[in-house]
């Protein structure tokens, strides 16, 4: 499936560095755990790594979990590095 970023309730940017070997189990335990957020709140998260030129999303579509990742040929992101927040996309 496919997101439809128009479907999502919230957009979450998950601030700093992430691992992006990490697959979608451990990305889960971290939003529940360490951010004490619920994966399965109609919420598509998004991840960076060191470098400002891939990043992944995981999103819960009431079925299963769906990993998206990107990265860009040209160019980079600016990605919030303070490790201690998540920040909401409006």
């Amino acid at each position: 499936m496919l997101i439809n970023y128009n479907y999502p309730k919230h957009v979450y940017i998950v601030c700093g560095n992430t691992d992006l070997r990490k697959g979608i189990n451990s990305l889960a335990l971290l939003i529940s755990d360490y951010y004490e957020m619920d994966v399965y709140d109609d919420s598509l998260f998004l991840f960076c790594g060191r470098r400002n030129d891939r990043f992944k999303g995981l999103y819960w579509d009431g079925e299963g979990f769906t990993m998206l990742y990107k990265r860009f040929e040209n160019g980079r992101l600016q990605w919030p590095r303070n490790r201690e927040e998540v920040s909401e996309i409006t």
